[in-house]
């Protein structure tokens, strides 16, 4: 759940972790923010090689100066009220040129 009434401070951190899980070893695929209406959920979709990938990064959570730094926005702006973390695995369009 995001602070509606600080989106800008919330597009500052996304952005911020987007180059992070990219430069450590993930796929940020995006934020998805409230487009219209009231709403305060967004979403976020990232992805790693493998639990192992994924574990390395998490590793980093408040250690490497960077991930500091971005956390030090969310904390300092209030943007993020809550946040939950729901581990999935994705099912892909086949293509045709695919075997």
């Amino acid at each position: 759940m995001i602070d509606p009434s600080k989106i800008d401070a919330f597009e500052r951190f996304g952005r911020r972790w987007i180059e992070l899980v990219d430069r450590h070893g993930g796929t940020h695929h995006g934020y998805f923010l409230p487009a219209e209406g009231a709403s305060d959920k967004a979403l976020a979709l990232f992805s790693f090689p493998s639990l192992a990938a994924y574990e390395e990064y998490r590793a980093l959570f408040g250690v490497h100066p960077d991930f500091v730094e971005a956390d030090r926005i969310r904390d300092e702006s209030g943007c993020v009220l809550r946040h939950e973390r729901t581990f999935m695995r994705p099912l892909l369009p086949e293509h045709p040129d695919e075997g």
